[in-house]
């Protein structure tokens, strides 16, 4: 399996290649050369594996070359080993034909674990067999963060720097990153928002000789591994709902859109996919983009669902990349222009290809709160702020042709405060974190400036003799 880039200009690489690599060099993102497509019945013949063999299963045409079938079954059995549910992935009843997938038992309570404890045992078998070292730079909005050093802490190879938007996270989320005192931990809290935090971690990727002298890798989605991590719980949910063969829909709830692209992935390798069902808070850009065509910023707005106030959907861009005919010189062109004047279009046929898969509709604050005070009332379950939005959203657009499945892409702790505000319920945190609200924080406030950012790699890199 070998993978190209979303703007065509980067060499080809390899799996291991590609996972330590993340962004392209060209400031496209991976994709695979070419989609491995299953069978019905070789999809059908998964119903009864564990969530670790299914992985495993999944992600062979991906790893071929670099891992033996022996190593990735050991390496998937490990990651889903920790996970406290037994399906690692439940899938819960609502109502006929509207089912809910937690993805939320995993270490840090977010479904960035399920992509992310892989990620870092990948991470170490690759380097131990290359005898390397790398520096992880990363950039969250609240759940990647945490599950990132969760997945990477205390490993000698690895040296991870994470950095938050300053005061728009949720206090969980921020200690979950802040009470690690591992010391191959760094955190920063950025003095900006998500965007800004993302768009930094670009632009050190983008310095070639900064890149290269600190061995620099990516947590972030841009990393094809985190993609393929997600890829295996829509096959996941299909199985539990029926056979694997029968139409599924999805909804999910969407900043980066990584989660979502990884149901087109499904998709694309023979699952059967009715819909994808985007759900957005009031920082809407895409919902605003399915109606219109064109990709416009408008500046990020605070929420109480904080991991989707993103306008920058840097995955976006692999999506463009399949529905243009995967032209990599129209992809770099239209992004380039994204750059420089915050906007872009399509034609009609983009469209019309986007819209036979996905629509999605959009929650504010306010109609938020209702979906968790009416799904507690209705179901007697404790849905953060996300997740309500996500089944919002598959209410909303659901065209009844499949069942549909909503991502519950994180524990109703994480978020305790809006959860309360508008269910009245208290979410306790599971008893591993019950006292993450005492334990001592350590982190570093830093400008939104790349020149400093840089600087605080590089000696903190040398204070820790990796430099």
């Amino acid at each position: 399996m070998k993978y190209i880039s979303t703007r065509g200009q980067a060499p080809e690489l390899d799996f291991d290649d590609v996972v330590l690599t993340g962004l392209a060099r060209d400031g496209g993102l991976y994709v695979p050369k070419v989609w491995p497509e299953f069978s019905p019945e070789e999809i059908r013949s998964w119903k009864d594996l564990t969530y670790a063999e299914l992985a495993a299963k999944v992600m062979a045409p991906f790893v071929e070359g670099c891992l033996s079938e022996q190593d990735l079954s050991a390496l998937t059995r490990d990651t889903y080993a920790s996970f406290d549910h037994a399906d690692v992935a439940p899938l819960v009843k609502l109502a006929d034909g509207e089912y809910m997938l937690e993805l939320f038992h995993g270490p840090t309570l977010a479904f960035k674990d399920y992509a992310l404890q892989f990620l870092g045992r990948l991470f170490d078998h690759i380097l131990k067999k290359r005898g390397q070292s790398i520096t992880i730079a990363g950039a969250t909005s609240g759940d990647t963060g945490s599950a990132a050093i969760e997945a990477c802490r205390d490993r000698d190879a690895i040296e991870i720097f994470i950095l938050h938007p300053e005061g728009k996270v949720s206090e969980v989320q921020r200690r979950q990153m802040t009470t690690v005192m591992s010391d191959n931990v760094h955190n920063i809290a950025l003095k900006g928002t998500f965007d800004d935090c993302q768009n930094t971690i670009k632009a050190l990727f983008d310095d070639e000789a900064f890149r290269d002298k600190v061995d620099l890798s990516a947590v972030n989605s841009i990393n094809w591994a985190r993609i393929l991590g997600q890829i295996v719980y829509y096959f996941w949910a299909a199985l539990k709902v029926g056979d694997g063969t029968q139409k599924v829909s999805f909804a999910v709830p969407t900043g980066n859109f990584g989660n979502v692209f990884a149901g087109f992935a499904a998709r694309q390798m023979g699952l059967a996919v009715e819909q994808l069902v985007i759900g957005s808070n009031s920082n809407d850009i895409l919902i605003r983009f399915l109606e219109s065509g064109r990709m416009e910023t408008r500046g990020v707005v605070h929420t109480i669902s904080p991991s989707m106030d993103i306008e920058i959907s840097s995955n976006f861009e692999r999506l463009l990349f399949e529905l243009s005919g995967r032209d990599g010189k129209k992809v770099s062109a239209i992004m380039q222009g994204f750059k420089e004047s915050g906007n872009y279009a399509v034609d009609a046929n983009f469209m019309d290809n986007l819209k036979s898969i996905f629509e999605g509709a959009r929650f504010d604050d306010d109609a938020t709160r209702d979906l968790i005070r009416t799904t507690y009332e209705q179901n007697k379950i404790l849905l953060d702020p996300h997740s309500a939005i996500g089944l919002g959203a598959a209410r909303a657009c659901n065209n009844k042709a499949a069942p549909m499945v909503v991502l519950a892409t994180a524990h109703a702790a994480k978020f305790p405060d809006a959860v309360k505000e508008a269910s009245g319920q208290h979410p306790d945190l599971p008893a591993h974190l019950s006292d993450l609200l005492e334990r001592p924080e350590r982190s570093e406030t830093l400008a939104n400036d790349l020149a400093g950012v840089k600087a605080y790699l590089e000696s903190t890199l040398t204070a820790r003799g990796k430099l």
